[in-house]
């Protein structure tokens, strides 16, 4: 398994407030970004796994929108998660 607790963990304690806050905007931005990267990886060696490109394009679409409402709500956590996670240019 790619993403074990511990990973999970590390994940929200770095970019959330705690561990156990897995609510927050930027710890669930971060797990999302976590996931799409091993799915891209994934697809680049199994091209034709359609299931799998349909779950990564669901879940950018997720974290795009939890983007968007944290950009709507608080433009500098929106900017440290961005800036953080390295996701725009």
């Amino acid at each position: 398994m790619y993403l074990t607790t511990e990973k999970k963990q590390e994940i929200f304690s770095k970019h959330g407030k705690s561990a156990q806050d897995t609510g927050s905007a930027e710890g669930q931005v971060a797990l999302f970004t976590f996931r799409i990267n091993h799915l891209s990886a994934h697809l680049k060696s199994n091209h034709k796994d359609y299931n799998t490109e349909r779950s990564l394009v669901k879940l950018v679409g997720k974290r795009k929108r939890l983007l968007d409402y944290l950009k709507r709500k608080d433009i500098a956590r929106y900017r440290a998660i961005i800036a953080e996670l390295g996701l725009r240019k």
